[in-house]
């Protein structure tokens, strides 16, 4: 039975991750993992130096000195790339060290000092520790968490465009620069509020991993925002509770192979992106692709018997042109078995397009016609447009253009016309 104080600190922690999925997304979308990584790691000399200041262990002050330090940081960074010649991801660098640098310094100093080391407890703001959470601690990551979500849910549309087309809001008018900021500011406070357990070497994966794991499940910032919510709950979840069983195991790298697992299962599973997914499309394209070859090749045949439509020998299709035998034999059998293709004599002789087959191969044949039509008469957009892959030509060209593609095959009499009847099956 859960403890009391073990409800606590899953509170806590899938509050945490659920905030950083959601607001991490818009780092993901911009581009701007690494700034979150050396915003966290910038906070270290804020947590010191609140220390030294306040005198003992403050979670208020401590936060307010790391936010302080890692917005200082982000800001250095912003300058250098601003006014000198230095690339962001040098900048990025080199913030990231000299502000962690400088941070293992005072740790140190506080460390060394008589009666004050042991009172810091900074090493649980390196590799984060969930034991310490109390209900204080919740309400205020509650709190964050809260702001973040309203204010994300305001200024929906607008944060949407300022991440996918900062250049157009710009020209409508829109204030980029404090939208930018804004979220700049949500991605902070996610950071700082995660220190105490996550820590700082490892918060940013936090903030990263469940948005950039969401990614390959959808296309749309909805879903996606969702996703990385839910993402981030499961892995602060389970990362505590795994930590909690593993005795002498910081929660923080816990909570990070947590939440890297979940975005290696995302990698290898998700339906469209995923590794898994992606091959098993390819492999359903190549099938379908080698079906309509041998469609459109026995409507060819078919076409030019007209208006009789006799039988086809086997072996004269599968030691054809249109690919391997092996393969023809394959997606033949195939037609065969869906009733697009019918053997009047008997299995293994010849064969023959049924009244549903012939349907589909004439469909086929006008989509093939289309494409070869239009390669001819705009040469200059085939590389473009063109896409002999898509069974159905309206999906990619304007409607106008294939209405003057199909008058063009009427023409010249390649157009497939409806007159050819199949074999009953």
């Amino acid at each position: 039975m859960l403890t009391y104080n073990t409800l606590i600190v899953l509170l806590g922690t899938g509050l945490l991750g659920a905030n950083a999925g959601l607001v991490g997304s818009y780092a993901v979308l911009r581009r701007r993992s690494l700034t979150g990584d050396a915003l966290a790691h910038a906070a270290l000399p804020g947590l010191c130096l609140a220390f030294l200041a306040v005198g003992q262990r403050s979670l208020p002050a401590m936060l307010a000195g790391a936010l302080l330090s890692g917005v200082a940081g982000v800001a250095v960074i912003s300058g250098l790339i601003r006014a000198t010649r230095v690339k962001e991801d040098a900048a990025i660098g080199i913030v990231l060290s000299v502000f962690f640098g400088a941070g293992i310094v005072l740790s140190r100093v506080i460390q060394n000092a008589p009666g004050l080391g042991n009172k810091a407890g900074l090493d649980s703001y390196i590799l984060g520790k969930t034991a310490g959470i109390i209900r204080q601690d919740v309400l205020l990551i509650g709190g964050v968490s809260a702001v973040s979500l309203v204010l994300i849910a305001l200024a929906y549309k607008e944060f949407k465009l300022t991440v996918f087309d900062p250049g157009f809001a710009r020209v409508q008018g829109w204030p980029v620069f404090w939208l930018d900021l804004m979220l700049m500011g949500l991605i902070a406070l996610a950071v700082v509020f995660g220190l105490p357990m996550v820590g700082v070497v490892l918060m940013a994966a936090l903030l990263i991993l469940p948005g950039a794991a969401a990614r390959f499940w959808t296309d749309r910032l909805g879903p996606m925002l969702a996703l990385a919510s839910a993402f981030g709950l499961v892995t602060g979840l389970a990362g505590t509770a795994i930590s909690a069983h593993s005795a002498g195991m910081p929660a923080g790298p816990i909570i990070v192979l947590v939440g890297s697992g979940v975005f290696l299962v995302s990698v290898l599973s998700a339906p469209r992106r995923g590794v898994l997914g992606r091959a098993l499309s390819a492999w359903r394209f190549r099938r379908e692709l080698q079906e309509r070859k041998l469609l459109r090749l026995l409507f060819d045949r078919a076409e030019a018997d007209r208006p009789a439509l006799r039988p086809i020998d086997r072996s004269a299709i599968l030691q054809g042109p249109s690919g391997p035998p092996r393969r023809l034999a394959k997606a033949l059998d195939r037609l065969i078995a869906r009733g697009d293709v019918v053997e009047p004599s008997g299995p293994g002789g010849p064969i023959v397009l049924s009244d549903t087959g012939m349907e589909r191969a004439r469909a086929v044949a006008r989509g093939y016609r289309l494409w070869e039509r239009f390669l001819i008469e705009y040469p200059e957009q085939a590389s473009a447009m063109a896409d002999l892959s898509r069974e159905s030509v309206a999906e990619v060209l304007p409607p106008d253009v294939v209405r003057e593609l199909e008058e063009a095959l009427r023409k010249s009499g390649q157009w497939p016309e409806d007159g050819t009847g199949g074999r009953s099956s």
